[in-house]
């Protein structure tokens, strides 16, 4: 009987490709899914020191569900450093404007806070509309 751990290497990691459609989901729950993904997790070679995490392509991110209180009093707040630099926006009014950075920020905020979840990031490509330039890596639905 072997006693030996089995750890993944970095040129044995398989990457894969994910679509998700948000039309109409919760962003916390779908943005948790996402997280996981990314992160690897769901693969039975998660190594929590290795990015061995899939792309994932969201799709129609201006249907986002979000509800009525939390578009009203959710605040993104960012200070520039210098005197009057602070800045505050509501959700609802981002959800306007920049829909994918809504989704982008909720799926940071559930990814590791080091070099790692950065690059763990760089492999989800949000988009407001159907549409996605993605179609040549082939991507599956994310059950």
């Amino acid at each position: 009987m072997s006693t030996k751990t089995y750890t993944v290497r970095e040129s044995e990691i398989e990457r894969r490709w994910y679509v998700v459609d948000v039309a109409d989901e919760t962003l916390g729950r779908i943005a948790s899914r996402i997280a996981r993904v990314l992160e690897g997790k769901h693969k039975p070679t998660y190594t929590p020191n290795l990015d061995s995490g899939d792309h994932v392509i969201v799709l129609n991110a201006s249907r986002i569900a979000v509800s009525s209180n939390k578009r009203e009093t959710k605040l993104y707040i960012r200070h520039s450093g210098h005197p009057q630099g602070y800045k505050e926006e509501t959700l609802g009014h981002l959800l306007e404007r920049r829909p994918e950075e809504v989704i982008r920020r909720a799926v940071k905020g559930m990814l590791p806070r080091n070099r790692l979840g950065v690059q763990q990031l760089r492999k989800l490509k949000v988009y407001p509309g159907t549409d996605h330039p993605h179609q040549a890596q082939r991507p599956e639905p994310l059950a």
